[in-house]
């Protein structure tokens, strides 16, 4: 019951970020300030910190995914917290008549991912909109497919990212999503760890001048799901057929669910 001190009642009005507990309300501004922070070099630092592999793990994603490469009708793509348009971008680049719409509560970010669509002729197919994975700014039925890669951690309510990706989708519509997850293979999760804590703040203020954003990227990995729990999330909102691939030992992690 709301107002009578329980930990239920305490946990719904707080969030994580990184290790730190902090108000419900103030995460999305502290979110904010992070990625405007580190919005010009995101993909530099996704490079470096882990190999190149991030792009391979993209290709997997819209491999897995499998937009049609000839659409009889024009099929919408929705990529949320995806600013710098690198899943948009792969997948209108695999067929004809493929539309993606980019959403980001960052403006930072979008400003990065139009000015790259522009550069690579994709002003017409791509397009950039401001708004909330809680609250998306767009109707019920509409898209084809919502794909949201390294940012659902981020969200201060992911249970009601979820309800919204479904809402927006149209009946036999795909969710996807690529995520940092828990490493699964032993010695290689405390390699990880080690990298993960000593390396990569360091390399973020080496990069971009700002360790603390990397440290509660780092930090907020940890904090997420394991790749069972966000299955079930992804059921509880609804998705059918709900099904995951581990990328690197569990590095990352890919989850799949159609609204049937």
């Amino acid at each position: 019951m709301a107002g009578d001190g329980s930990s239920g009642a305490r946990t719904a009005e707080q969030a994580s970020f990184g290790f730190r507990t902090v108000a419900l309300g103030e995460k999305q501004g502290m979110v904010d300030h992070v990625f405007h922070q580190v919005a010009s070099r995101y993909d530099l630092m996704n490079d470096l910190m882990s190999g190149g592999l991030h792009r391979l793990w993209k290709d997997a994603m819209v491999s897995w995914l499998a937009p049609p490469r000839k659409s009889r009708r024009t099929w919408r793509l929705l990529d949320v917290a995806g600013g710098t348009g690198d899943i948009a971008t792969r997948v209108v680049e695999s067929g004809e008549r493929l539309e993606a719409t980019v959403c980001d509560i960052n403006n930072s970010m979008l400003t990065v991912g139009r000015d790259r669509a522009a550069m690579r002729g994709h002003a017409h197919d791509i397009r950039f909109a401001q708004g909330n994975a809680e609250s998306l700014p767009f109707p019920d039925n509409h898209f084809d497919a919502y794909t949201i890669a390294f940012g659902i951690r981020n969200v201060p309510r992911i249970q009601v990212a979820l309800d919204e990706a479904f809402r927006v989708l149209k009946r036999g519509g795909r969710f996807m999503c690529l995520e940092f997850t828990q490493v699964d293979v032993p010695v290689l999760d405390r390699i990880y760890d080690l990298y993960s804590f000593n390396v990569i703040p360091r390399m973020g203020q080496a990069v971009t001048g700002d360790g603390d954003s990397y440290q509660y990227l780092v930090e907020s990995i940890r904090k997420f799901p394991n790749q069972a729990r966000f299955a079930h999330m992804i059921e509880k909102a609804g998705f059918s057929r709900v099904d995951y691939r581990n990328l690197t030992g569990g590095i990352a992690a890919i989850h799949s669910g159609w609204k049937i």
